[in-house]
């Protein structure tokens, strides 16, 4: 199964972030003011006046494998609560596997290594839970038999952003250095807040250098 993200929703725009910057002289809005909104954002991120970018948030519903899901939890989160082999059972056996093995014959071959000891790993992990629940209690049992879990299983998280934690999200995972896994969430986690219907967090993205026609949209500011 491959690793998805859904966007659930938002709060905030680049307006809700120039109010908070304004909030120390005046938050009344006027057309003069409203135009200024997109120099306003690209001032305050060049200058690291970032506290403003902290009153939007983005949230995600995502479906990874737990190698992936590790690296959301070494991120500036707003919020981030997962589903846990410790308090239930994990009957459906979600796994990731890596498309990018089957482009080379060996490829394939750890590919299919890789489909066997999923396959068996989940078997093993339910046959612990069934047998132990007599012998250690079912809370004990679940918790210690999700070790036949392998990194490539894949569990259900739901996560937020404030704007500011994203942008840090995306500077380390949004990256040609970061593994293939978490970029590609981090690319669809970008695509679903750009694909926003009337892109609220338009001038956000471009101080960022997220924005596909930024020069030009930075110039016109």
């Amino acid at each position: 199964m491959n690793n998805t993200v859904e966007l659930l929703g938002y709060y905030g725009s680049d307006e809700t972030i120039a109010c908070s910057a304004w909030t120390s002289t005046s938050r009344e809005l006027t057309k003069e003011k409203r135009d200024r909104i997109g120099g306003l954002i690209k001032y305050l991120w060049e200058n690291e006046h970032e506290t403003p970018f902290e009153k939007a948030t983005v949230h995600f519903l995502v479906n990874t494998d737990i190698a992936t899901h590790i690296h959301l939890l070494k991120h500036r989160i707003s919020s981030l609560n997962a589903e846990s082999a410790r308090y239930k059972e994990l009957k459906e056996d979600k796994y990731f596997l890596p498309n990018d093995w089957l482009d080379s014959d060996v490829g394939k071959k750890h590919y299919n290594r890789l489909v066997e000891m999923s396959k068996l790993t989940n078997q093993y992990y339910h046959e612990a839970v069934e047998e132990l629940t007599p012998v250690l209690g079912r809370k004990r049992a679940k918790e210690s038999c999700r070790f036949f879990k392998m990194y490539n299983s894949q569990i259900q998280a739901d996560v937020m952003f404030n704007m500011r934690s994203f942008a840090n999200f995306l500077k380390l995972r949004y990256s040609e250095h970061a593994q293939k896994e978490i970029n590609d969430v981090a690319v669809a986690m970008l695509e679903s807040v750009k694909s926003i219907k009337g892109n609220p967090f338009k001038h956000t993205l471009i101080a960022w250098g997220y924005e596909e026609n930024s020069k030009r949209d930075t110039k016109e500011e």
